[in-house]
């Protein structure tokens, strides 16, 4: 396949070109960048420039608002809350983060509730933020109902990803971020694109047949991971993500969209931890206890999640990285003069 190398720099120039010559504002252009960026260098190609793609869409023909001025809201001790304005989460997180970590490092437990936000993006850049100040975060946001429940064939849940980060003195956190459905939907699309079928599990086809035809999986529904269990944390996500903060279910970000196909409209809800308050005298050990977690998993030839994104982040960063050729030519077809 045909690629097209590119410096971290000019794929970040490459986001915010494509952005802001479609109306979006420099503040927000610059706040997606980043996590576009971050994806492309960590080789979630699902998430990387490719995602800029939907983005177009949603400026150009949803509800999206390019010009978004989040408001912050100091609900509790313990809550902070963020209206997006209907614009991308990215800027409203940027907005609300200080005051969440303010609010766990003195509470030892707080929340972040972003409502009315348009998102695409993976969540472990929200709770790797977080683990750069110390504290554990867990994160999570539905999406588009395009997933259907355990044993059922007609779409419900979102692909409502779960991530959480644990800080690591010396070291880069713990960090896992994964979909509760089989596979990120952006993995079928460019399955779709590349003409590659997908593997059976992932999908059902609009008649609920399983299917391995990427196209079929897009127009019928997608699965979830482990079955029942997976079905059960998907509706998990659905109920703390939407209902308890106030925010829409997949169904209703579906309905929002009115068949547009742009960005999901939802909420996020992020959680941040402070160890040294809630384990108080107990901090240290309950350090080191975490580290011996670690060192039991990767001792007997195991890795830690996010290991091979790690991985591939030093690449990136001392190599620049590699962009489908074909892929790279549909980006630069977005740039409006």
């Amino acid at each position: 396949m045909e690629t097209v190398k590119l410096s971290l720099q000019q794929v970040n120039d490459l986001a915010v070109r494509v952005l802001t010559s479609n109306g979006m504002g420099a503040d927000h252009a610059n706040a997606i960048a980043k996590v576009i960026t971050a994806g492309q260098r960590d080789e979630c190609h699902s998430h990387g420039i490719y995602r800029l793609i939907v983005c177009v869409k949603s400026l150009r023909d949803g509800k999206l608002n390019g010009h978004a001025r989040p408001l912050v809201q100091d609900v509790s001790p313990a809550a902070v809350r963020v209206n997006a304005d209907f614009g991308y989460s990215q800027l409203a997180f940027e907005m609300g983060l200080p005051v969440l970590v303010e609010k766990a490092r003195t509470v030892g437990i707080a929340a972040l509730a972003i409502n009315d936000c348009f998102h695409f993006s993976a969540l472990w850049p929200e709770v790797e933020a977080i683990a750069a100040e110390g504290l554990a975060a867990l994160a999570m946001t539905p999406s588009h109902s395009w997933v259907a429940p355990a044993g059922g064939t007609k779409p419900v849940f979102g692909t409502n990803p779960i991530a959480f980060a644990w800080p690591r003195e010396g070291a880069l956190p713990f960090v896992f971020d994964f979909a509760t459905s089989a596979i990120a939907r952006g993995d079928i699309e460019l399955h779709r694109r590349a003409g590659k079928e997908i593997p059976t599990g992932w999908a059902v086809d609009a008649a609920g047949n399983p299917t391995t035809n990427p196209a079929a999986a897009l127009q019928g529904a997608m699965l979830t991971f482990g079955g029942h269990k997976g079905s059960a944390l998907a509706a998990m996500v659905e109920l703390i993500a939407g209902p308890l903060i106030g925010d829409l279910t997949s169904l209703e970000s579906q309905k929002f969209d009115e068949g547009v196909g742009a960005t999901p409209c939802h909420g996020e809800l992020i959680v941040a931890f402070n160890p040294p308050v809630l384990a108080g005298e107990r901090a240290v050990a309950g350090s080191r206890y975490a580290e011996e977690l670690f060192d039991a998993i990767v001792g007997q030839g195991a890795r830690l999640p996010s290991q091979r994104r790690f991985d591939a982040r030093a690449r990136s960063e001392s190599r620049g990285v590699e962009v489908p050729a074909h892929l790279y030519n549909d980006i630069l077809a977005l740039v409006r003069d």
